[in-house]
């Protein structure tokens, strides 16, 4: 999307905002579908938690794919733009027997990652399909913070407890219709995605009436210029022939599953965000924005570089800044970071904001969530207000004291 587009949108629904290039989130749906157009039945299920604003949601869902869950307000989002139950799985992680028991009214495929609720589930509902969700204890990419393959992780039944899980299912005489895995988010390494697809394929064997095998997702998507991403392809012509010949050895063709968020949303998104002062001290040059961390949260959570640019000055000199938030902590987004010369009132614009950007926002402080837009093919639309006093109000009821 090119600056005069983003100060264009700017000027209409002014700062700070979330704006998202539909054309992109196409684009990498194709790509991943093109990766693994061997495969004759290839479901791609969009991993909600990245981005549930329902507009994204419907536009996905008219793309084809269907919908990856972690909650029961995920799957009424879901159902609410138009998703098919039966398009919908649900894995979630900690929860009740009560949720999962709400979710299995609403007839979508669920997702079970622990014995325990296992073993409770399979006890009370033995003739409801359920997919496991197995943890291969393989980090096949990023740090502990957003890894959840390795062995210490809260994620997934381990592959040491199968013989317990195996147990399980036989006395319940539950049906067991898919297996899962999701090793963690930026997969870099082929081979080592491909050493835990294994692992799974080695569970899959034991399991007779399978109708599916998902493979998570976790693709990197590139933060830096020319940053490291996943090779898509590569992956698509590797499991595309392992998996096939699974399919073989089985005895049945069946569905390969991905669950892809951030490869979908990521690099569709920029946040705007205006400059409400220079600030220079004897060691630092600060640019303050009308923005913080409860807008965007990743940089001070996970460390993570968004590329950041002056759309307003593109050609100016640059100059190291530390870009910095209005919130009464310590909110920055980047520091020492070398940018086109900045000036007060200047438009600032975060890339790979479409996934986990807007979905951690927060009024703290009492600050409004912003607003969202979303452009495809050049028409450009409001999907979510931005925030007002009486929004902060809404649910807080008075009372004497």
């Amino acid at each position: 999307m090119n600056q005069e587009t983003l100060l264009q949108i700017e000027k209409e629904y002014k700062s700070p905002v979330y704006v998202y290039n539909a054309n992109k989130i196409e684009e990498q749906y194709n790509r991943l579908t093109s990766a693994f157009s061997k495969i004759k039945k290839l479901k791609i299920n969009y991993a909600a938690k990245a981005l549930t604003n329902i507009s994204i949601l419907k536009f996905i869902n008219k793309l084809g794919a269907g919908l990856d869950t972690v909650s029961i307000q995920e799957v009424k989002l879901g159902l609410h733009a138009g998703f098919k139950a039966e398009n919908i799985i649900y894995t979630p992680n900690g929860v009740s027997l009560d949720e999962i028991e709400e979710v299995v009214k609403l007839k979508v495929q669920i997702n079970i990652d622990s014995l325990y609720m296992l073993e409770q589930f399979g006890s009370k509902h033995p003739t409801t399909p359920v997919c496991i969700r197995i943890n291969p204890h393989i980090m096949a990419g990023g740090n502990t913070n957003i890894s959840v393959g390795h062995i210490d992780s809260k994620f997934g039944i381990s592959i040491h407890q199968i013989p317990l899980l195996i147990r399980i299912v036989k006395n319940t005489k539950m049906i067991i219709n898919g297996i899962h895995m999701h090793t963690g988010s930026d997969i870099l390494d082929i081979d080592v995605f491909m050493r835990a697809s294994e692992i799974l394929f080695d569970v899959a064997i034991q399991f007779k009436g399978l109708e599916f095998i998902d493979f998570g997702s976790g693709f990197k998507v590139a933060y830096k210029e020319k940053g490291l991403e996943t090779n898509i392809e590569e992956l698509g012509e590797k499991l595309s022939k392992r998996f096939k010949k699974f399919c073989k050895n089985y005895g049945k063709e069946l569905t390969l599953i991905f669950e892809p968020g951030k490869f979908l949303v990521s690099e569709s998104g920029y946040f705007l965000s205006r400059v409400n002062a220079i600030k220079q001290t004897t060691s630092t040059v600060f640019a303050q924005l009308d923005t913080g961390f409860n807008h965007l949260i990743r940089p001070m959570l996970y460390n993570s570089d968004h590329r950041i640019e002056n759309i307003s000055n593109p050609k100016g000199k640059k100059r190291f800044y530390s870009v910095v938030g209005y919130i009464c902590e310590t909110d920055t987004f980047a520091n020492n970071k070398q940018i086109c010369e900045i000036n007060e009132g200047d438009i600032l614009a975060f890339k790979n904001a479409g996934a986990y950007c807007f979905m951690m926002a927060s009024n703290y402080n009492s600050r409004f969530r912003p607003a969202e837009v979303i452009c495809y093919n050049g028409r450009t639309q409001l999907i979510r207000k931005r925030e007002a006093f009486e929004d902060l109000i809404y649910n807080q009821t008075l009372i004497n004291l």
